[in-house]
Parts: structure tokens; sequence; C-alpha cells
């Protein structure tokens, strides 16, 4: 990998004794540095013990961790090294040093560091960390000092990498030029614009497969005309921004899910305000198999029917990917969870992720068997993700004011329906849309922020049950329509 060295310095008007007083301390970066929130030594060592390491937070999201290499008071000087980080600064060794200025009490501060970034990548992580890291200190702690700081263009992260910045990238991915089955989709050049005002772009790492891709290559959601590349879900590293966007750094890991569809690329430019910034404990694979089934498992259980302790759910494809997510969600809040799938080994795969009740609908009548664990009162809400083959038959099984959540059909269409026939309980039909749920920054960040809690506390756990090259997007839909998944697939490009 390239190697990049990054030197920068400045004057600040101070004793060096007194500057060095105020960085010598390895964990108080987040009293001074603007892009510091909170910071603390691990195994409560000292903060200027060598071998220390400081966790920090980013204000804009992500951890990091930091290693302190040697300080020498008499150097006025100390190095380290990043142990973990979001951003691909890989082998990352810095070195502050201070000198007193010989014409005035001021002091010299020079601030170094050499890395090795991914092919591409070097121009924009070095501006990242010249300009937003060292450059942002220097004006923070001079602030601090009582100086204001000289007048000077502040470049944007993107300034440097000029090829990337004011030129498409290009690249590979899946395109469809009609609407059809899986052997649609090909392997084809692509190019990544650059970022207009509100934009991103990032180099995917991992990208979600979900059903609707299936409906948006087949024409049956018409989301996308052709020629377009499918895809609702992604995750990647961001690798230029745009004018005008705010929380968002060049290196930053961000996922999406839902609209607008391009998400089976290698790279990919997009507004972003559809990202989300990744926790560091939730890794690439894990954000692009759940990022969009989670939200949907959460707005199906909190929002459409809100769940509570007692209640007893039907969940149909109990062993896929969003039906996996139910039952163990649906467990943890207390319901007593029913649900369906196609074989024994699905039957197992489910009961270890909270479905108290596997039935297999090859061997039992499902409608038979619930009204057996019921008792014959039925179940408060069933999830049908299947649709015509289903529909109907999940009403059967409802309790009198049972909910009817219809959020798929993957067996095909649901006819049409007189509602008049729900009468006979009283029951409620929801057929709830992604985009509706997900429509504003502020939903999404509410969704995902209790998506991330729900994985952190153990609650949730992502199956990823499949991986597929990028380019082998169209054996990956051929599974999934042959229903011969279990879990999430994700392609890796």
């Amino acid at each position: 990998m390239p190697l990049v060295k990054v030197r920068k310095s400045t004057v600040v008007d101070a004793p060096v004794d007194a500057v060095w007083a105020f960085l010598r301390d390895f964990n108080g970066h987040d009293r001074w540095h603007p892009i510091v929130a909170e910071s603390v030594i691990e195994n409560g060592r000292r903060a200027d013990e060598i071998g220390c390491v400081r966790r920090f937070r980013l204000r804009q999201g992500g951890w990091l961790r930091e290693q302190l290499l040697r300080l020498s008071d008499r150097e006025r000087s100390f190095s380290y090294c990043i142990l973990e980080a979001p951003i691909p600064l890989y082998d990352y060794v810095a070195t502050l040093r201070l000198k007193p200025v010989t014409d005035g009490n001021r002091t010299f501060w020079e601030w170094t560091s050499s890395f090795e970034t991914p092919p591409g990548e070097e121009a924009a992580l070095a501006d990242l960390v010249g300009e937003q890291v060292y450059e942002a200190g220097f004006d923070a702690l001079k602030s601090h000092f009582g100086q204001a700081p000289a007048p000077r263009q502040r470049r944007s992260p993107t300034t440097g990498r000029a090829a990337p910045s004011s030129a498409p990238i290009d690249c590979s991915g899946i395109v469809f030029d009609r609407f059809g089955g899986a052997e649609v989709l090909k392997w084809q050049r692509l190019s990544a614009p650059p970022p207009s005002a509100g934009e991103v772009r990032l180099r995917h790492t991992a990208i979600g497969v979900n059903y609707i891709d299936v409906y948006l290559r087949s024409g049956y959601y018409p989301l996308a005309q052709p020629p377009a590349v499918p895809g609702l879900e992604g995750v990647g590293v961001v690798v230029d921004v745009g004018p005008g966007v705010n929380g968002i750094l060049v290196g930053d890991r961000v996922g999406y899910a839902g609209m607008p569809p391009g998400a089976y690329a290698e790279y990919r430019t997009m507004a972003a305000d559809r990202l989300v910034l990744l926790p560091n404990d939730i890794g690439d694979e894990t954000a692009a198999a759940g990022l969009l089934k989670g939200m949907t498992a959460e707005f199906l259980l909190h929002r459409v029917h809100q769940v509570r302790e007692g209640d007893t759910i039907l969940v149909h494809a109990a062993a896929g990917g969003v039906g996996q997510l139910l039952c163990q969600w649906a467990r943890a809040l207390g319901a007593t969870v029913i649900g369906t799938v196609g074989s024994a080994e699905k039957a197992r795969i489910a009961r270890a992720r909270g479905c108290a009740y596997p039935i297999v609908y090859t061997e039992e009548d499902f409608v038979e068997k619930v009204n057996e664990i019921t008792q014959g009162r039925g179940c408060d809400v069933a999830y049908d993700a299947v649709g015509r083959d289903t529909f109907l038959r999940s009403y059967e099984a409802l309790a009198p004011r049972g909910h009817l959540v219809s959020y798929g059909q993957a067996s095909g269409p649901i006819e049409p329906v007189d509602i008049a026939a729900f009468v006979g309980k009283s029951a409620r039909v929801s057929r709830p849309n992604f985009g509706h749920y997900t429509g504003t920054a502020a939903e999404v960040r509410a969704i995902t922020d209790r998506l991330f809690d729900a994985l952190r506390r153990g609650i949730l756990a992502i199956d990823i049950g499949q991986r597929y090259a990028l380019r082998d997007a169209a054996e990956a839909h051929r599974a999934l329509e042959a229903r011969q998944t279990v879990g999430s697939t994700v392609l890796i490009p």
C-alpha cells in the first residue's frame, strides 16, 4: 500500500513550557481539540505512562484507540500510534514536538506522521489528517492561549485529490438493461461522478441483498428504469465530500438502506443525508447484512405494531433475514413467537433465534398449529412477507382484534380482498412502506440508534448465511428466489 507522510507546523504566541504543560497530557485532547468528544485512558494507567492507550470518541461519530510510544519532557515531544480507527490509516505513527522561538516568548509546534492507505486514497486521507486533525488542532490551541488563528483559505477534505474530486472514478458494478430474471444482471464498467452539493462519494466494502432487489430487477416494483444499478443497502468508506455536507468526513465508515437504488457497484455517489455513521463495534458486513432488515424489524415491532410483553406473534419465513430479527427482538420484548419455515433445518435455526414454536409449513397446517398453541385464541399480530400463498390464512390465524402486517410478497402478488371479510375478527391490516418510516434523517437516526443498541446489547445477532462476490450477484438472486438462503446475504466488491 502507498506510504503517506504529513508534516504541519505553526507558531503559538505562548511560552514553550506553558504549551508543553497543556499538550503533554495524552488524555487531555478532548479539552481542546474540536473533533474529540470524550477520551479515557484504558485500564487505569497514567496518561504519561509509555504504552498507555487512550480511547476516544469523535464528535461526528466513531471511536479510535491510540497508544503512547514515547514521551520526553527534555525534548518536549511525544510519539503515538493508532491501534484501531474507522479510517483506513494503516501503521499510523505520529510525533508532536515543541521548540522555543528565539525572537520572542513563543513556541514552534511541529506535528508529523506517516501511514499507509488504500491505493487511490492517499491525497484525500493526507488532507484529512493535515487539515481536520493538525490544522484544526493548531487553531484550537491558539484560541486557548488567546491568539486568533491566522486567516487562510481552509481546504475541503477532498482538496489535493484533484482527479477524484473533479473527475469520475472508473469502477465496475452490476447493471440490468431490461426487466427480467436473474440472467439480466450483468457485470459492467461504471463511473462514479464527483459529489455535488450535499453529496458524498464512497467506496463500498459490503453490499446487502434483499428481496426488494428482485422486485426491482423484475420490474414488479418499477423503482428504476433500465439500464440501472440495483441494490438498496450498502456500507463503505467516504472518499469525497461535496460542498455543504456537515457531519461526514473523508475516511468515515458509513452505511445506508433505502431509495434510490444503486448499491451494486464498487463506488457510488449519493446524497449525504441518507448515510448513517457506523459505530466501531458494528462491522461492515454486519451493517450491510442488517441495516435494511434491522430497520425494517424496528419499525414493524415498535411502530407499525408495538409488540408488548405477553403478546403472541406469528412470523412467516422465520429463518430468513428479517424473520430472524423479528424472532429475536420480539422474544426480548416478552412475546411468544410462532414461526413458519420450509424445512427442519430452518426450524432449528428459527428456534435458536427465539422462535418458540417453529412450524414446517410443508408438513403441518400453520393455522391449525397456531390455534393449538394458543388454545384457539389465535395470534395478536402476524408478520407476513410471503404474500399470495399465506395472506388469507394469516388472517385465519389471528385472534379477535388481531393485526395482519403484510410487508412483502415473495410468493407473488396478493389477490384483491374485500375489506368486509375482516369484520369477523375486527382485524386490522397494514401494508407498511420502508420509505414512509425512514423518510427523514431524524427518523433514520432514531431507528438506527435503537438497532445499534440492540446489536450492542446482544438482543440481536445478524446471521450472514451467504457471501458472494459482487460480480456474482445473479447467483445470489437465484438462491434467494429459490428460497435456498438462510439469514442474510451480502455481496463483497
